[in-house]
């Protein structure tokens, strides 16, 4: 063989080589009707939702290690369009948006990325992640069969996917994104606008594959989404859901564990039990996807909330708070769901169910693979009863609304209903933080800054005007009463009528606030109505109007108003009305405060800051605050506590924090059962008070000494008596009973012999720092109430309180065995009893440290 020969040989296998293996890599990623098919290997995935603009990258790692070891394989984010392109062509991707720096952590974290570009996200968002100037695009219609709409939405999509491909990010690159989303529950809105919207809806999915990322796509809440497009479900349920093709697996996008809030709303909670039940309800007929949103909701930091109205908050009741704290019982009972639905994994990929009737609302679900795997999924759908059923010539207790789960179809690891890991107490506590050196500055309605306002006749739609540069329009102009006005003889006052679409409206007269009014998430729209002091002469009328956010869903929201549209118009003077809607009225964009940047720590400001010593008294609406802070001992998660405050914006060291609004809760939050149909209103919290108090303040924002504090007040309030707070566990609760299913007694018969049934423990952890310093309620019988309320019951084992003392005081952790052999004898005979406790969690002293207990 000639050398040149052999050496051509030797590169043509080179090249074989190479191209069976990129065929593989390529190739790493596919579906069937199962399931995602990952390096030829049908999952079961659980995801979560983290959308990294609203924590900061200090955060990352924690958070997304938190959700591995709660049971997740991936992490799912929006891609958020307004934040990476902020004016047409100019980019942003660091800090909070990082997006390359976020997906590498989920990466070597180990777990897999569903990366969600939309690029519409809904979600809350402020304009459901589109940028403001995409609006003023010429000819443009959103999320139709637009030429100008494609065009920007194929250019921004093609960034992002080379974007990923350009960091080796896609699987069938090496990398962890193993799914990708094209438009954002599109089906309602393609319905609405017919064939536009189809052909829109097909062109956007054939853009997607024809970029050639080596994954699959996903349209979530699109019945029509074209080969190869998976479509897929959203909801607080989803068993409902099939593909529209019998060859695409059955994918749950979003698993809603709680809801938003708005200000003037009450929060909302989702039971773990429902949301485990909906799961694991979904995976029993043959989901095989189920990401949770939120996983952790966390805050919208600057003017990223939209709705309008959304609050800076978005905790969502999530498995990990808005602080990326564990809650508890939620993150670990789901953790529990997640390792019983893994050992039922070989047999849910392998085979389809088989459905059983167990009675008139209970039934079977069998999974069997040919290679001898078996998984049961026994159901209860009954609102109100438990019941007893008989399944492989064995008996099994149903908890209503519930589902059990037998990963050998004979042992029951996991109930939906019963709820076995312990309950976390979470307050915010002071810091050793203050406040000092509060200073002031005025906003002056009477006078505007000639360089910047303009006059027109005529009101203007506010963001046509502001391009959402700033929250805040101004809409002035001035009316002459002649000195004969009956009103100034003794008359009575007349009244000003001020129509608006949103989203809140401050009424001054002659440089004085007359009045204010706000919409809501429901009405943007409202009038404003109220008495006003004129007197002979030219008067000055400025309306302030501010939004709370842009519109984030809706068909064609990019079309909605904000601002004074009117009429705004007198009523009461000697010759009647008054209408000044086509009168001439001068404009200003945004605040003196903003145009001087008095949020920067680093500026030069020519304001003329006032010396605080009459803040409190005072109480100005359009006024701003700033103080100086040091950074307090820790690391617990830290909080603005506003309650004093009334309506605005807050920032530390030139980094917003949010909009904040003591904005009283109503509703209805008159209890909560966990079982039957979860909405929303079901489960609320918070009737009567602040929406929203606490301010989340990241610490990687913080210096150790000096932090400037600056907020600006629209109504007035006490800025003296706003602190800085710590989010601290204070108390764990727990509440298990004697026959808990636990997965250790699975396989319990297996090699031919009875093992010993291992009996169920309660587990209880303070955080790090702490120890158990007390135990407030210890009950082994048939004790009552929930967590915080415990009472003895008609049964109780009077050393109940001694024995868990002796356990657990002093530690950090300790676990309980239940058994009447622990706590002396049986306290009631033939009746199932429980183990209660409720301790007390405070700061650990080097003094009282004792080992973590077991037993």
């Amino acid at each position: 063989m000639e050398p040149k020969a052999a050496t051509n040989k030797s590169l043509f296998a080179l090249f074989f080589a190479l191209c069976i293996c990129f065929k593989l890599i390529e190739s790493s990623v596919n579906y069937d009707r199962k399931a995602i098919v990952i390096n030829g290997q049908r999952r079961i995935l659980i995801s979560g939702s983290i959308h990294y603009p609203r924590s900061t990258p200090e955060m990352w790692e924690d958070l997304i290690q938190k959700a591995k070891e709660g049971g997740l394989d991936v992490i799912e984010t929006y891609v958020f369009w307004n934040v990476h392109e902020p004016s047409p062509g100019n980019y942003n991707f660091e800090g909070r948006y990082d997006l390359v720096r976020f997906i590498k952590i989920i990466q070597k974290s180990g777990l897999y990325a569903h990366l969600r570009i939309g690029p519409y996200v809904c979600a809350e968002w402020n304009f459901g992640g589109f940028p403001v100037w995409l609006k003023y695009v010429p000819g443009i219609s959103f999320r139709t069969d637009n030429e100008p709409f494609k065009n920007a939405m194929r250019g921004f999509t093609e960034k992002i996917v080379n974007l990923m491909k350009s960091e080796n990010l896609f699987e069938s690159q090496g990398g962890p994104i193993i799914l990708s989303q094209i438009e954002n529950e599109y089906g309602s809105q393609s319905k609405a606008l017919g064939a536009a919207g189809y052909d829109y809806m097909t062109w956007a999915a054939n853009m997607a594959v024809g970029l050639g990322t080596g994954v699959p796509w996903v349209m979530c809440k699109e019945e029509d989404a074209p080969d190869p497009v998976i479509n897929t479900c959203n909801g607080f349920y989803c068993d409902y859901f099939s593909p529209n093709r019998p060859y695409k697996p059955t994918i749950w996008t979003e698993a809603w564990s709680g809801w938003f809030t708005e200000f003037g709303g009450p929060i909302h909670q989702r039971p773990v039990q429902d949301l485990a039940f909906a799961v694991a309800r979904f995976i029993q007929k043959g989901g095989s996807f189920v990401n949770y949103y939120m996983y952790h909701g966390g805050t919208n930091f600057g003017r990223s909330a939209g709705g309008p109205f959304i609050t800076t908050s978005y905790d969502y009741d999530a498995p990990l708070d808005e602080y990326g704290l564990i809650r508890q019982p939620k993150y670990g009972h789901l953790k529990e769901l997640h390792r019983a639905l893994k050992l039922c994994e070989r047999a849910l990929i392998s085979a389809d169910p088989i459905v059983t009737s167990l009675g008139s609302m209970q039934q079977a679900h069998v999974y069997s693979s040919e290679g001898g795997d078996c998984a049961a999924f026994l159901s209860n759908y009954d609102t109100k009863s438990a019941v007893r059923v008989m399944f492989n010539n064995m008996h099994y207790n149903l908890p209503p609304w519930s589902i059990s789960i037998l990963p050998d179809c004979r042992n029951v690891v996991f109930n939906t209903a019963k709820v076995g890991v312990q309950t976390s107490q979470m307050e915010m506590q002071p810091t050793n933080s203050e406040m000092f050196s509060w200073e002031t500055y005025n906003e002056d309605p009477s006078s505007l800054d000639d360089s910047s306002a303009f006059t027109s006749f005529g009101l203007m739609e506010q963001i046509n005007v502001t391009r959402d540069a700033s929250d805040y329009l101004w809409y002035t102009t001035s009316v002459d009463i002649g000195a004969s006005e009956s009103f100034l003889h003794g008359g009575e006052l007349p009244t000003i009528t001020v129509q608006t679409t949103g989203h809140a409206l401050h009424v001054f007269i002659n440089g004085q606030l007359s009045g204010s009014a706000f919409g809501t998430r429901e009405n943007r729209r409202f009038t404003y109505t109220g008495k006003v002091h004129l007197h002979a002469g030219t008067n000055r009328i400025a309306l302030l109007s501010v939004a709370v956010g842009l519109p984030n869903v809706g068909g064609h929201f990019e079309s909605w108003n904000t601002g004074i549209l009117g009429p705004v118009a007198l009523h009461g003077l000697d010759h009647g009305k008054w209408d000044l809607s086509w009168a001439k009225w001068t404009y200003q964009v945004g605040l003196k405060g903003e145009s001087m940047d008095l949020v920067s720590p680093s500026g030069i400001s020519s304001a003329d800051w006032m010396q605080g010593s009459l803040i409190a008294q005072k109480q100005q609406p359009l006024t701003w605050h700033k103080a100086y802070f040091d950074a307090p001992e820790g690391d617990e998660p830290l909080a603005l506590d506003m309650g004093s405050m009334g309506k605005g914006q807050v920032w530390i060291n030139g980094q917003s924090i949010g909009r904040y609004w003591t904005a009283y809760a109503t509703g209805n939050c008159n209890g909560c059962s966990y079982s039957g149909t979860f909405r929303p209103p079901k489960c609320q919290l918070g009737c009567g008070q602040p929406t929203q108090r606490w301010y989340h303040v990241p610490r990687s924002w913080l210096k150790p000494t000096q932090n400037l504090l600056v907020l600006f007040e629209e109504l007035g309030g006490d800025p003296t008596k706003i602190s800085l707070v710590k989010r601290s566990l204070t108390g764990v609760c727990a509440d298990v009973t004697e026959y808990h299913p636990m997965i250790k007694n699975w396989h319990i018969e297996s090699y031919g012999k009875t093992e010993v049934f291992r009996k169920p423990k309660v587990h209880l952890q303070c955080g790090a720092g702490q120890s158990i310093s007390s135990i407030k309620f210890a009950s082994f019988g048939t004790p009552l109430g929930t967590c915080g309320s415990f009472q003895q019951g008609p049964c109780h084992a009077p050393d109940s309180s001694s024995i868990l003392e002796k356990k657990c005081i002093g530690k950090e952790r300790c676990q309980v065995t239940i058994s009447n052999s622990n706590f002396g004898h049986d306290p009631c005979p033939n009746v199932l009893k429980r183990l209660t406790v409720e301790a007390i969690c405070s700061p650990t002293s080097s003094t009282n440290t004792q080992p973590n207990s077991r037993g």
